[in-house]
């Protein structure tokens, strides 16, 4: 009861601390702690380990030691009419949260700091393990999150836990009716290359282009087969230098689709691509031919940059979670801690994507750490 009062008190007096967008949607995060237990403002400890993270914190310990040392910085947006909370406390919150509340408040977050004057578009879906997770005495295996990445803001849009690689294909129509996709182009691997996916997709406004392997067999030998005895519609060739190789990427369209089988099944489906990927090193030469279906009418030049900004999931998304976030060596594993701390990660990392000054993920990170008015830039962008 003294505790309260004073906290109230203290609310009363202070001074009111800098409102950010995080503010506007975690302030809104329900809170089912017991009201008796409650020391700690639910969006303090959120926004304090979203800091944290972005300074380079990793664990519990490092978010409390982070939060102790930088307490008088903090206090210019938070309350903390506790002080900083314990990594014992940190830890509870996160493990108790509920992570479909925390996906829809990470979900309008994202929408209100992306640019959506971005026309046409490019969203990638893919799917990654955060392989610290698992937990081999209590017997559960790694949580697998399937993410979606928008090329041009460089931002993930939202994402979903699945139980592993192979559900990839329950959870990518429910994260497609959380985002906005209108306009947008999607791209998938040959998981997601579903008929009722490509449906879901040209419903919602969004066109798709969908990679074709081996599990469908039948698609994949007809559209094959078409390339090896037809000429394409239209080809572009795209060949990039640079680190010692050299890198070609040529695209070839057939937009007459009356050869294959099953295409009244993909709606909207309007051509179909073959990529040529070369690879040359001075040492070794290597190629690789892949396809893929799609409802998109486009030249070659066009195709051909679509699917290379598929890869931006890979290479920009969870190569940065690996390297830069430390993201697999993570052991988060109390109940939804892992899934919780994952959007955290996210939201570090497209606040550092926003940031448009020089120097890499990694430099901008330790800079944040060391350098509050840069910190606080980061903050005024988002």
């Amino acid at each position: 009861m003294l505790f309260r009062l004073v906290s109230w008190v203290y609310l009363c007096f202070m001074k009111e601390p800098i409102k950010t967008s995080l503010h506007k949607h975690f302030e809104s995060f329900p809170d089912y702690r017991i009201s008796r237990n409650k020391k700690h403002l639910l969006v303090d400890i959120i926004i304090l380990s979203i800091v944290a993270v972005l300074c380079g914190a990793e664990s519990w310990d490092s978010i409390e030691t982070f939060g102790k040392t930088k307490e008088k910085f903090l206090r210019k947006f938070l309350r903390l009419p506790g002080g900083i909370p314990s990594h014992d406390t940190i830890n509870c919150v996160f493990s108790n949260l509920r992570p479909e509340l925390f996906e829809r408040m990470f979900i309008r977050w994202v929408s209100e700091i992306r640019d959506g004057n971005i026309k046409r578009e490019v969203v990638s879906l893919d799917g990654k393990t955060v392989r610290g997770s698992k937990d081999g005495f209590h017997g559960r295996s790694p949580i697998h999150m399937v993410s979606a990445w928008a090329s041009d803001n460089q931002l993930v849009l939202g994402q979903l836990k699945v139980d592993d690689k192979e559900n990839e294909i329950t959870a990518i129509p429910e994260l497609l009716d959380l985002l906005d996709i209108r306009g947008r182009i999607i791209t998938i691997d040959a998981m997601g290359a579903q008929t009722a996916i490509a449906e879901k997709i040209v419903d919602g406004g969004a066109d798709y282009i969908l990679a074709v392997k081996g599990n469908h067999r039948d698609l994949l030998d007809q559209i094959r087969g078409r390339f090896d005895r037809q000429h394409p519609c239209d080809s572009d060739l795209q060949v990039d230098k640079g680190h010692g190789r050299l890198e070609s990427r040529k695209c070839d369209v057939i937009r007459r689709l009356d050869f294959i089988d099953s295409h009244v099944e993909w709606k909207a489906v309007r051509s179909v691509v073959r990529i040529t990927a070369t690879r040359d090193n001075g040492n070794k030469a290597t190629s690789e031919t892949r396809y893929y279906i799609s409802s998109l009418d486009e030249g070659a030049a066009d195709m051909n940059q679509f699917i290379r900004q598929h890869w931006g999931i890979e290479n920009q998304l969870h190569w940065s979670l690996d390297m830069v976030f430390n993201e697999d060596r993570q052991r988060k594993r109390a109940k939804n801690a892992a899934n919780n701390f994952s959007y955290i990660r996210k939201i570090a990392l497209n606040t550092l994507r926003k940031d448009k000054s020089k120097g890499s993920l990694v430099t901008k990170r330790l800079r944040a750490g060391w350098d509050e008015k840069f910190l606080l830039e980061l903050f005024n962008q988002i």
